[in-house]
């Protein structure tokens, strides 16, 4: 596309601008902003509102008794438990169990450190379950 057609159809980005690839007038690529691509924005809404209701969801089972926090964070970082287990150097089957609010519950405070620093928060906010979801940026680990 040239560099005169890329689309400014302004949704997600409040603003900000995303690069891409354009033909210029000399007909060489370059990089070109744009505000956004309606096709593009219209599926980027689809999949956060998929997420949000992941998320939704995930919290219905933690206050169930069915999940700990940790699964809400994963979540909202949009992270299974084999991502989760290569930043936290366990094996995945680790992160899976504590995932079940028992041996949640019985983390050392040096692994509720480990998994709380991968996240960017506290200990305690960790262990405490969430409230209303609260939708993640693009980008964002949690």
């Amino acid at each position: 596309m040239r560099r005169t057609d890329v689309p400014q159809d302004d949704a997600l980005f409040d603003g900000q601008k995303e690069v891409c690839y354009a033909v210029d007038e000399t007909g060489h690529y370059v990089l070109a902003e744009s505000a956004g691509w309606e096709p593009a924005n219209l599926a980027n809404i689809q999949a956060w509102e998929e997420i949000e209701s992941g998320i939704t969801a995930i919290l219905a089972r933690i206050r169930a008794g069915e999940l700990s926090p940790l699964a809400y964070h994963m979540a909202r970082g949009q992270m299974d438990a084999r991502l989760l287990a290569g930043y936290a150097r366990l094996f995945a089957w680790q992160v899976r169990r504590h995932m079940k609010p028992g041996p949640f519950g019985r983390l050392s405070p040096a692994r509720l450190q480990r998994y709380a620093a991968i996240f960017r928060i506290t200990p305690e906010a960790l262990r405490a379950i969430p409230g209303p979801p609260v939708p993640a940026l693009p980008g964002e680990c949690g």
